[in-house]
């Protein structure tokens, strides 16, 4: 046998002197997917990472559910952990935002909170309800936009923005009452960010996310535009959405790859390291699938350890005091029950699944929508308790109960 690996190893150190005189070339992902995990030039990591310095007084929240299930739960007679009140941000991808959750967000700058949304095309049932129209200018100035200050104060913080193939801006909106406090140029001066006052609240609206970036925070001094747009915010409890932050093709550029090896097959040298495994490994199944002779191993009967399980698992949890996992799991549990026994969809629980499994299980509406409520506010939490887990496992009991 130790002749036959001699050759596999001359094979092998002469593919690995191959790939190594192969010049390894760095692509960068320039797709624009506002997402505050991302490092990638048009991420936004770097500005969510310093919004507790800029905003140092306050807390910053990370919303990852839809604003109307959030807003609702933590409001005045929710049953959420507090009451939110201070500043909604969204940076990017605001079309993700439906019909509730607008309304919601309305609602909450009406109860005299912030609103600030920077994004290319804001919804249009939110700038209807607000009077404001978004137009867009194609940039013929070589993809270079100027971003300027109405305020004389900041003016030393205007900057310019490339990579730009054009501008949105509002073509119309209310000048007695909404204020324009900067404008974007690339041949054609037009407002992009304004102030619009709701009830006792504020809308920001500003349309030019992509100065938000990595790219843009890090390049030159085009960071001192992003504190100058942040000023006008209040020093209160900051909520970040982070609701479907996916990425988009921007600029002829592929979809993201959806297997998780794509981006290192676009490695050269990884290429050629994974193709020689995968050689060598048949070249091993090749030479070693002849028949052998297998000890005939002694198979002990099997022992009921459920109990002892149950036992250790217990045990490990109440040690770890880790409630939010187990609240996870309880969740999961139930839902996976409901699919089984009432063949029910439960990727979205709204009011029609509530109906369809009050109608289906026999309980009532009202109980089932405590229940159902409830799950969706704990989802929403960075954290549960053990108050929490004990409640829902009360709320569980009583829906199974007869």
């Amino acid at each position: 046998m130790k002749k036959i690996y001699i050759p596999i190893l001359i094979i092998l150190g002469l593919i690995i002197a191959l790939a190594l005189t192969v010049k390894v070339t760095r692509t960068i992902d320039w797709e624009e997917s506002f997402n505050e995990k991302s490092n990638k030039p048009y991420g936004v990591s770097i500005i969510y990472k310093e919004l507790e310095r800029l905003f140092e007084d306050s807390k910053v929240r990370t919303l990852y559910h839809m604003p109307d299930s959030y807003f609702y739960a933590n409001s005045e007679g929710g049953y959420g952990d507090h009451i939110a009140e201070g500043v909604y941000m969204k940076i990017g991808n605001s079309t993700s935002l439906d019909f509730e959750s607008i309304d919601e967000l309305l609602l909450f700058a009406e109860r005299g909170n912030t609103v600030f949304i920077s994004d290319y095309y804001i919804p249009s049932y939110l700038t209807d309800s607000l009077k404001v129209d978004i137009d867009y200018l194609l940039n013929e100035n070589d993809s270079i936009s100027e971003l300027s200050f109405k305020h004389a104060s900041l003016q030393d913080r205007n900057t310019r923005i490339d990579r730009n193939e054009g501008d949105f801006y509002f073509g119309n909106f209310d000048n007695e009452t909404q204020q324009v406090l900067g404008y974007m140029d690339n041949g054609d001066r037009q407002p992009n960010f304004l102030k619009v006052p709701y009830y006792e609240g504020t809308f920001y609206l500003h349309l030019q996310p992509k100065i938000f970036t990595n790219y843009n925070i890090l390049k030159e001094d085009r960071f001192r535009y992003v504190e100058g747009v942040l000023s006008y915010l209040p020093s209160k409890d900051i909520y970040f959405d982070s609701y479907l932050k996916y990425q988009t093709p921007y600029d002829g550029a592929e979809a993201e790859q959806s297997s998780e090896l794509g981006w290192f097959l676009e490695q050269t040298a990884f290429r050629w390291a994974w193709y020689i495994a995968l050689l060598l490994s048949l070249l091993f199944i090749i030479f070693n699938a002849k028949r052998r002779q297998r000890i005939v191993a002694i198979i002990k009967p099997l022992q009921n350890t459920t109990v002892a399980f149950v036992k250790t698992i217990s045990n490990l949890y109440f040690e770890t005091q880790d409630h939010h996992n187990l609240v996870d799991k309880k969740i999961t549990y139930f839902l996976e029950k409901i699919r089984s026994d009432f063949n029910l969809n439960t990727s979205v629980l709204d009011e029609e699944f509530i109906e369809r499994l009050s109608a289906k299980s026999g309980k009532k509406e009202a109980n089932v929508a405590i229940l159902i409520n409830y799950i969706k506010w704990l989802q929403s939490k960075e954290h549960n308790s053990e108050t929490s887990l004990i409640k829902l496992n009360k709320f569980i009991e009583e829906f199974h109960s007869r």
